[in-house]
């Protein structure tokens, strides 16, 4: 991967959507719901702060994170589909 993201941004991998139910029942691509878990693949240097200095971010590469439904940009490098957003966005981290 080619993306190296500025400040306080991260760039995730969105986990696989889930195929069938729980009953196992396989659930069509048109019905899917895009998962809002994934894992950091790449991390900015930090959040510039108003006196100037850089806070460094709370998440590293390998982190399995929580974000919003809607949150961060969708961009493709190469062949594949990669999320960026800010560290705010994030919810939590999966431990």
């Amino acid at each position: 991967m080619n993306l190296r993201p500025l400040h306080d941004r991260v760039v995730i991998r969105r986990s696989e959507e889930e195929r069938t139910s729980a009953g196992g029942i396989l659930i069509p691509d048109s019905a899917t719901e895009k998962p809002s878990q994934g894992e950091v693949v790449a991390v900015g240097k930090g959040k510039i702060l108003d006196n100037g200095d850089v806070r460094a971010l709370d998440v590293k590469v390998g982190d399995r994170v929580l974000f919003g439904k809607y949150s961060g940009t969708e961009v493709k490098i190469g062949d594949e589909k990669l999320l960026v957003m800010r560290e705010d966005d994030l919810m939590g981290v999966i431990e």
